[in-house]
């Protein structure tokens, strides 16, 4: 059973949402958003419900580490907020959530927000170690219209078969793309394919990569 991990400093929306959710998800919960980090490093969930007006920790700072440590940055984001307005729901994309729902809830659409982000980054889920750290590449290969691009990024994470990082050409998911490191001279590492990509969340497109063929030394071994 997927588990989720609600961060409300209301307890009677905890308990809402929990009587809502319990019968397709293991919950856990808090009220106290200086335990969210923890709890959701120690339960490792499979998404999170987070409220953006709390006491001494709000929301936005939460989302905005979660979004950018590497114990949490795969886990799907659901912002659930009396706020309504545009603004606000752009900010919050920004920082990485996945999806916005605005209180009263609509439970409905909620679960089948849930059950989508859920079945998408499933494949993506790894157990190998991710080590945040930036290296400069170039990347080359094919967009989304089949035209050629180059451009130089630099990684947010790595891992021993694969990396995250900034790319602004629009990617198609399997995608396949040249990788040059670039320290001190270019050198070709190999072929990555396209995993994951968050184009339509973000005005910086984030894509992970998974390498299908290295012809010298990555990073990590």
């Amino acid at each position: 059973m997927d588990k989720l991990l609600i961060v409300d400093d209301e307890e009677a929306m905890r308990r809402l949402l929990r009587l809502n959710l319990a019968d397709r998800y293991e919950i856990v919960d808090t009220g106290n958003p200086e335990e969210a980090l923890g709890l959701a490093m120690q339960a490792k969930p499979n998404a999170i419900l987070l409220d953006l007006r709390m006491p001494k920790f709000s929301g936005f700072e939460l989302c905005r580490t979660f979004s950018s440590l590497t114990s949490t940055q795969l886990i799907p984001l659901i912002i659930i907020s009396g706020e309504s307005g545009a603004t606000t729901k752009s900010l919050c994309k920004e920082l990485g959530a996945k999806a916005y729902f605005e209180k009263p809830i609509d439970f409905d659409a909620l679960r089948v927000r849930l059950a989508n982000l859920l079945q998408a980054v499933r494949p993506e889920r790894r157990s190998e170690v991710r080590v945040r750290l930036r290296a400069m590449l170039k990347l080359q290969g094919t967009d989304i219209d089949s035209k050629r691009f180059e451009e130089v990024t630099a990684t947010e994470n790595v891992s021993r078969s694969g990396f995250f990082c900034g790319c602004t050409a629009v990617l198609r998911k399997d995608s396949i793309t040249d990788v040059i490191l670039i320290s001190g001279g270019e050198q070709l590492v190999g072929t990555a394919r396209v995993v994951h990509s968050d184009e339509n969340e973000t005005p910086y497109p984030r894509h992970g990569f998974r390498f299908v063929g290295t012809s010298t030394v990555w990073i990590l071994q």
